[in-house]
């Protein structure tokens, strides 16, 4: 068991960290990436709607969310180590099943459920969890933004070579390739084993009086009834609804006005690109101002930028500048929300909290991608959810800036056994 100690000096090699992190999330994060340009090869070969493929990867953001929370517990308890070593495995066997299904029961549970178990045990609640105990708190914002930049580089690394698949192999085909490409997890999974004695304090540091020994009820028990913690949730709906609602079906809507599919390749990958820069950038300047700003500032350009998207006339290059903007404010959510988790509730149980934020990305990812593939079928159009967007970043902006940034104030242990 991980224990709660801040005096060990048993540590991982940050350089060790941040390279077997980052390439795991760039491999975890970069294949999901694309599974938007399946959407119209599955839907068109099976029969199926786009609702369908959209439930699907509904399920899966649901799924990721659910079980983000105990994977999350379980690395926080047994290392991260044992838990993505078995997420690897359940990425394989949901991508080759997703490549072997008939009917949308059985693409929903492996493209949805197994897939989604697979994300909760390789992304960044796990990452983060282990970033959080390995790396001294005075490094740590800016070792989670290059942690998320790699999943970033993921996104522009894989998303053309998962086109270039489909072309090559068929969309099962690339499937299957997939399958064994992502085993490359568990031998990575080894650099990231930890020492029994890892640090693991409280509110970010020796000093922030936290009870010794807090067990997983009373951390989120206290964790629940905090308002800033609350309202991170809230933002982080937000990131959920708006990337993979653009992620999923943004290829489709530029082939719906003529664009090729070229166009949505490279769109997803100078996202992908450009989230490399913004990631890396909001790590690094949350170790220097206000993470609740920066968050803020992200959420309202992001309305501004859907905002003028949906303004200027559609063409491949106004498709190029969007991306590159989008791509810059993409993943740049992720390294200051959990930094804050990490800096009010310290890292003792920074996976399994950083779990719970997420899983409210993952309601606002359901939505987002479940209700594109919804209106689209029932109006022939995504303006509403273009729309939806732009007013959910504006709330979201407004969300961040009432967060709390101190560490949380908890009795000193004298003073908890008085």
């Amino acid at each position: 068991m991980i224990n709660d100690s801040t005096s060990s000096t048993r540590r991982l090699g940050m350089l060790q960290v941040l390279l077997c992190g980052a390439t795991i999330v760039t491999m975890s994060m970069g294949i999901r990436h694309g599974f938007g340009l399946w959407l119209q090869p599955i839907t068109q070969e099976q029969g199926w709607t786009r609702e369908t493929f959209a439930f699907a990867l509904a399920i899966q953001n649901l799924s990721w969310g659910v079980f983000g929370i105990f994977a999350g517990m379980a690395a926080d308890r047994f290392g991260g180590f044992r838990v993505l070593l078995a997420g690897a495995v359940l990425y394989a066997i949901g991508l080759a099943g997703m490549s072997l299904s008939t009917s949308p029961t059985m693409f929903a549970l492996t493209a949805g459920v197994l897939i989604g178990m697979a994300q909760a045990g390789t992304t960044y609640a796990v990452i983060y969890g282990i970033v959080g105990r390995q790396i001294p708190p005075e490094r740590r914002s800016w070792a989670m933004g290059v942690t998320a930049a790699a999943g970033s580089f993921g996104q522009f690394l894989m998303v053309p070579v998962e086109g270039l698949l489909i072309d090559q192999l068929g969309w099962q085909g690339a499937l299957l390739a997939l399958a064994v490409v992502v085993l490359v997890i568990m031998p990575l999974a080894l650099g990231l084993r930890e020492p029994v004695s890892s640090p693991a304090g409280g509110a970010g540091s020796p000093s922030a009086g936290a009870i010794p020994k807090q067990g997983i009820v009373e951390a989120l028990r206290e964790a629940a009834g905090y308002r800033s913690f609350q309202l991170l949730m809230a933002g982080y709906f937000v990131c959920g609804f708006q990337v993979v609602f653009i992620g999923v079906h943004m290829p489709s809507y530029l082939r719906d006005h003529g664009l090729s599919p070229q166009v949505a390749s490279y769109a997803l990958a100078l996202i992908g690109l450009f989230n490399v820069f913004g990631s890396y950038i909001a790590g690094s300047l949350g170790q220097r101002l206000a993470k609740k700003n920066i968050l803020a500032f992200i959420y309202g350009a992001r309305s501004i930028a859907i905002a003028v998207f949906l303004a200027v006339p559609l063409t491949d290059l106004s498709v190029y500048i969007f991306s590159a903007v989008m791509g810059f404010l993409w993943l740049s959510t992720v390294p200051p929300t959990n930094a804050l988790v990490a800096q009010i509730f310290g890292v003792r149980h920074l996976s399994m909290l950083g779990g719970f934020v997420f899983f409210s990305h993952q309601v606002g990812s359901f939505l987002g991608v479940w209700l594109g593939g919804v209106l689209y079928d029932q109006t022939g159009s995504y303006d509403i959810v273009w729309l939806l967007s732009i007013a959910l970043g504006v709330l979201a902006a407004g969300v961040n800036l009432g967060v709390r940034e101190a560490p949380i104030a908890r009795p000193t242990a004298t003073a908890a056994a008085a």
